[in-house]
């Protein structure tokens, strides 16, 4: 048994830190172009899918209190559903999920990088940016577990700073006007269903589900775990409302749709001028490398995690750890270069404007919830059984959470590449049960 040492307060900081990070900076302008400028809309879409996420916390949190081994979704697949579900769930993450979400906030790291140094950011030099901030903290968790724990602690605090600040600056010295519907000035996204709002911020709250993978390390988790699955997401909730709110009141909705990601660079701009918005600038980075870092930190032990349980090829080498480091080297190895392949097909899709309005990371976030649904079916199947106390818990909760998760499925089927991507995901999920069949054989 490992010790109970994360006290509620900790708990409650992972679940912030690890969900606010880059997509709320870069999202902005993509909500409101589905919302066609409407602040209301945003703001009645950021709380539907906050829907999914604290109800879907919470009934993960009720597997998660129920087993002490670690692994987050693989091992609650594994224990409540199936061994071919936990291969599905783990070949998902490896090959579509993990990797596409860490190659955008890499490429939004070179956005903002080029944006610091006054540097015309061209696709090339954005994804070469990108890659590099890539192998760099490939490389920092690689040869250091603790050094990348370190920066994600640090990032943690500093990224709440530049939200904060332009929020509150957006109340104080914004003009509310600004903030009307612009439908005459959008009249090409005037027919858009502004339900498609919901992928970009599907995308903005991902990362809730990483914090129940400590459930077990919680001091009397039965208590704190679920109270800090209704804090931390409720903080998360206001903090992006506020910051969508005083963004749009500070500069204009139809500004941020015509600046993008510059939107950011020029309401610090606006706010403390050239030097001062460098500085705002740098703890934005600083944020995004956070989120870049923190999910990195958690891919390298992905392809291991499967090796451990049987479901992945390569075992023997993958399961070797550094006795250094304490890392699975071969599993770090994997890692990056699937990423490396990812970046490649990001680089294709910005270039080109394959996916209007989204990015290469939208729909395999929004794949996830269905994924997460089956998690949520097993409380179900689980309180049936006697095994789960309390109708609340076990018919209520993970109800809401499959709810929350159609909102956001539907949401990402506005957008007209979302079957094909769905394809590609099933096409991954149907080869790991293939490889699991051939391996049981």
């Amino acid at each position: 048994m490992q010790k109970k040492e994360y006290s509620l307060f900790t708990a409650i900081t992972m679940i912030i830190g690890t969900v606010i990070g880059s997509g709320i900076f870069f999202k902005s302008d993509n909500i409101l172009i589905y919302t066609n400028g409407s602040i209301k809309n945003g703001i009645i879409l950021f709380s539907l899918a906050a829907i999914g996420i604290i109800f879907g916390s919470l009934a993960i949190g009720v597997l998660a209190s129920k087993t002490t081994k670690a692994g987050g979704l693989i091992t609650y697949a594994d224990e409540f559903s199936s061994k071919k579900t936990a291969c599905a769930f783990g070949w998902f993450q490896v090959f579509i999920y993990y990797p596409a979400v860490i190659v955008v906030v890499s490429w939004v790291v070179g956005v903002y990088i080029s944006m610091l140094f006054g540097i015309n950011a061209t696709y090339e030099l954005t994804g070469l940016i990108g890659l590099i901030a890539a192998i760099i903290y490939f490389g920092i968790n690689a040869l250091s577990a603790n050094l990348g724990g370190y920066f994600q602690n640090c990032a943690t605090i500093i990224k709440m700073i530049p939200l904060i600040i332009i929020a509150t600056a957006g109340f104080i010295f914004g003009d509310p006007h600004m903030a009307m519907p612009i439908t005459e000035k959008l009249a090409t996204s005037s027919s858009v269903n502004w339900l498609a709002a919901l992928g970009p911020i599907a995308f903005s709250y991902d990362g809730w589900v990483v914090s129940t993978s400590i459930a077990h390390e919680i001091k009397n988790s039965k208590r704190n775990l679920p109270i800090a699955l209704i804090v931390g997401p409720i903080f998360v909730l206001a903090a992006y409302i506020f910051y969508f709110a005083g963004i749009s009141f500070l500069i204009g909705p139809a500004n941020i749709i015509e600046l993008g990601d510059q939107h950011v660079n020029v309401a610090a701009i606006k706010l403390f001028g050239e030097m001062g918005a460098k500085v705002i600038l740098i703890f934005v980075i600083i944020s995004v490398l956070g989120t870049l870092n923190g999910f990195i930190l958690g891919f390298i032990r992905l392809p291991y995690s499967l090796a451990l349980r049987g479901m992945f090829p390569m075992e023997e080498k993958l399961k070797k750890v550094n006795e250094k480091t304490q890392l699975p080297e071969y599993s770090a190895l994997i890692a990056f270069l699937i990423t490396c392949v990812w970046e490649y097909i990001n680089y294709i899709v910005q270039k080109h404007n394959l996916i209007p309005n989204s990015d290469v990371s939208e729909i395999p976030v929004v794949a996830s919830y269905v994924l997460y649904i089956i998690l949520y079916v097993c409380v179900i199947k689980l309180y049936l059984k006697g095994e789960v106390e309390g109708k609340i818990r076990g018919i209520i909760i993970p109800i809401l959470a499959i709810f929350g998760s159609l909102l956001i499925v539907i949401g990402g089927l506005q957008n007209p590449m979302t079957i094909l991507y769905f394809g590609i995901c099933l096409i991954v999920i149907f080869i790991s049960l293939l490889f699991w069949k051939r391996k049981n054989n």
